[in-house]
């Protein structure tokens, strides 16, 4: 059977629609560098604002997490994976949510009610105890002791630390062959969590105060690749009929079995598939020392480790034809991954060839270090040095010091590097504040901005130019677009007098929805074309700018401020990136 089809099928008869998943790197969204799950994007819609699509929707989400990306190469962790979810919009609540989840499991995939145990909230001194979903379980058959009532730290859930929130009920599959205990303990790892339904009832603000929305939404999300292992019947997610095809053929490559080569080969398979996910995503991201192209370089350059390991000539294709087996398998869901397939294969060659070119060095070095070492730390100067003569990540640097009963004095690393390092550490960890996602009045200004910064770059460098992505803080906009070559001062005064001039005739910005064909026949231009459902928002400013966008923006652009340029320099090969604040 195939999961993925069968979900959205099963909620389309339910009167959802499928939206298509939205991409990997989240537009004008600095607070995290991927999409970690499905609701992200929906963020707007469950704030209250109309989705074009009605108020029933599903899909199948790509997302990245790099929380977990040092427990990559056991069993279950990934750091690309796909989220199934179905959303109510201020529609339907927690009866019709769980009945679904119910009949999707037992009717659709035969899930024996036995092999069934739930959660829900407990309560706390603002929340009463969720009642009302355990009753519903209990009407579908889920027997009392397997229903188990946890507080905040399991079951409730809100974005950040004010917002809608509410608790949730997660569904659990007993995965083992031992007796089925009649008791559900939660903390019991044969107990794995397939399936959580969050019920948003609630608005926190910012001094803590609950008070009960006016909309309340159902937010649901299944994780593919652990659902697929439980229906497969296997404990190990890498022997599911997902990574089949993609360990076979690392199996090939290598000429050594699965067997007792587990980590390396799962290493290899999970950080190649999330490298040809984030080239493939039209934000155009190339390995660098920065942001999501360090994580993709990180990536690579891991694999590439890991395949030396096990006796790869890591000087061939191979990643390449672990990548044709990625695309393979997924080019008929994600219509990028088909487009990009070239950039996706050059991106890989290309990183390969500069890796290798100094990781035979780079081991050497490290083996004369360590064989030299007095103690059991790496210091921060030789930490600097396999990281700034031989391309090791600093974190590559401590996982093969770990190898070798080692440490590194990471701190020290950090201080010598501190730009540079700091801001790709705090980067991977998600941890930068503010953007879009906060949607505040700077946010929505700037916005606005890059419509005009869009419109204008189009009007005095060249009229193929397009955005390539854009990142905004409440501080200021950085802007990425396509072009072949290096502003002139002349180029940049002409664009910012060009914006400026729209920002003082006050131009009126409307909103539009209508199908997305009639929008792109129209002239709109869009970002990720593939990101949107069928029916569309398009934003027109004035007779100068008409973009497809999820908003939000100011009424007219005599709002915005003065328009000015701080900086225009490369991104990557063929793209420019412009800084430019508000004043």
């Amino acid at each position: 059977m195939n999961l993925k089809n069968e979900f959205i099928e099963f909620f389309k008869s339910k009167g959802h629609v499928q939206i298509p998943s939205a991409p990997l790197i989240p537009e004008n969204d600095p607070s995290v560098l991927f999409n970690t799950a499905g609701m992200q994007p929906l963020i707007p819609y469950l704030m209250g604002k109309k989705h074009p699509e009605g108020k029933r929707l599903c899909d199948y989400q790509k997302c990245v997490r790099l929380t977990d990306l040092d427990s990559i190469g056991d069993k279950t962790h990934h750091t690309f994976f796909e989220m199934l979810g179905n959303w109510s919009l201020g529609d339907y609540f927690k009866q019709e949510s769980i009945e679904y989840s119910f009949e999707f499991l037992t009717k659709v995939l035969n899930i024996p009610l036995e092999r069934l145990a739930v959660t829900v909230f407990a309560g706390n001194k603002d929340i009463p105890r969720d009642e009302v979903s355990a009753n519903i379980w209990r009407s579908l058959g889920i027997k009392d002791e397997r229903i188990a009532y946890l507080g905040v730290d399991d079951n409730f859930w809100i974005a950040g630390d004010a917002g809608p929130c509410g608790g949730d009920t997660e569904i659990f599959y007993f995965r083992s062959d031992d007796p089925i205990p009649t008791q559900f303990d939660p903390h019991d790892e044969r107990w794995v969590e397939i399936w959580n339904n969050v019920f948003m009832e609630f608005n926190k603000d910012k001094d803590g105060k609950i008070t009960e929305l006016p909309q309340k939404n159902v937010d649901t999300g299944m994780g593919l690749e652990r659902v697929v292992a439980v229906l497969e019947g296997v404990t190990d997610n890498y022997e599911t009929s997902i990574w089949q095809d993609i360990i076979s053929k690392i199996v090939e490559i290598s000429g050594k079995p699965y067997q007792g080569n587990e980590t390396s080969m799962r290493i290899i398979a999970d950080h190649i598939r999330t490298a040809v996910f984030i080239s493939a995503d039209n934000a155009g991201i190339k390995p660098s020392n920065t942001d999501q192209g360090y994580i993709l370089r990180r990536l690579i350059r891991r694999a590439i480790r890991h395949a030396k390991k096990l006796g790869i000539d890591t000087t061939s294709d191979f990643m390449e034809q672990i990548a044709l087996e990625v695309i393979k398998k997924y080019e008929d869901y994600y219509s990028e991954i088909k487009a990009n397939k070239e950039v996706v294969l050059s991106v890989l060659k290309n990183e390969g060839i500069k890796f290798n070119r100094t990781l035979e060095k780079g081991l050497k070095e490290f083996a004369k270090l360590i064989k030299n070492l007095n103690g059991k730390v790496i210091d921060k100067d030789n930490a600097f040095k396999l990281y700034d003569t031989y391309g090791f990540p600093i974190e590559l640097t401590e996982e093969m010091a770990s190898e070798n009963g080692l440490t590194v004095d990471t701190q020290g690393f950090k201080e010598k590097f501190k730009a540079h390092q700091e801001l790709s550490r705090t980067a991977s960890q998600g941890k930068f504040k503010g953007g879009l996602a906060s949607g505040g009045e700077m946010e929505t200004k700037y916005h606005t901005a890059t419509h005009l910064l869009n419109a204008a770059l189009k009007q005095i460098i060249n009229k193929d130019v397009h955005q390539k992505g854009s990142n905004i803080t409440s501080e200021r906009m950085r802007f990425d677009f396509s072009c072949d070559h290096k502003l002139t001062d002349e180029e940049k005064r002409e664009v910012e007098a060009l914006v400026n001039k729209w920002i003082m005739d006050d131009l009126p910005v409307t909103m539009t929805t209508m199908d997305k064909k009639d929008a792109v026949a129209s002239g709109a231009e869009a970002m990720f074309l593939e990101k949107y459902a069928d029916i569309v928002n398009v934003y027109t400013i004035g007779d100068v700018s008409k973009e497809i966008c999820g908003g939000p923006h100011v009424k007219h652009t005599g709002e915005l401020g003065k328009f000015k340029i701080i900086k225009e320099e490369a991104s990557s090969a063929g793209v420019r990136r412009i800084k430019a604040i508000l004043e």
